[in-house]
């Protein structure tokens, strides 16, 4: 596996660096904005109420803006990030394998995260910035937390990933891959759409149940690890014509 994980990684390596420009560029014109008095910031943070209602309250327009771009962001790179690996893997170029799904998968998370950590950086002032540090755990713990969610978006990927490469490899025309691909889409979309719905749910209250939201993410890992296992099987069981 560590040779199909080297063959992969010059275009990975190529999409990141893409990402990575993409998120710096929009850092220094944050920067530009907060210079010239562009960009607001709002100091009063609603208390009492939900995670996500507490993140929306401190937003100002123009932050507001600047977010929804650094979630875009993130979404972009993931989905390119399983298309890339569909394209590597087509025809055997590249054989394909769980193992490097997973961890390129995990691997673009992470890139995912650093993007989203370069660009949001800059729609909070230093004010803000220091006053959610002083709340924050460790250095390590953070790091660690990073990592581990990383892991859990990465088995997502890493299911998509396969998926693609199953609908490439059973296609017999183009005609054929887009009709596997929206087939795929809405029967992998509607478990994750649910999935997601209660695992959001889980997260966005005054106060977090860890119970629940744990009992949440495993149900997630744990259909992400069924998707795959079934894509990565119809993909084994299909005949070697590719689209």
């Amino acid at each position: 596996m560590a040779t199909l994980m080297k063959d992969m990684a010059r275009p990975y390596a190529g999409l990141f660096a893409i990402a990575l420009v993409v998120a710096l560029l929009a850092r220094m014109g944050l920067w530009v904005m907060d210079m010239t008095g562009t960009i607001a910031y709002d100091y009063i943070s609603a208390s009492g109420v939900a995670v996500l209602d507490v993140i929306c309250s401190i937003l100002t327009g123009s932050a507001f803006v600047a977010f929804v771009f650094a979630g875009s962001l993130a979404l972009t790179l993931s989905t390119a990030g399983v298309a890339l690996y569909g394209y590597l893997t087509r025809r055997d170029a590249i054989p394909a394998h769980p193992g490097t799904a997973f961890l390129w998968g995990w691997a673009t998370a992470l890139v995912a995260i650093a993007c989203l950590g370069i660009v949001a950086s800059g729609i909070l002032s230093g004010v803000q910035v220091a006053s959610m540090s002083s709340k924050l755990p460790g250095t390590l713990a953070l790091i660690a937390a990073v990592a581990v969610f990383a892991a859990f978006i990465g088995t997502l990927l890493m299911a998509a990933s396969l998926v693609v490469h199953a609908c490439i490899v059973r296609a017999e025309s183009p005609c054929a891959l887009a009709k596997n691909l929206v087939v795929a889409t809405a029967a992998c979309g509607v478990v994750v759409m649910l999935l997601t719905v209660g695992t959001f749910a889980s997260i966005d209250t005054v106060s977090i149940n860890l119970a629940r939201a744990g009992g949440w993410f495993v149900a997630d890992i744990a259909a992400n690890a069924a998707m795959a296992a079934i894509a990565w099987r119809m993909a084994k069981n299909a005949r070697p014509t590719a689209a």
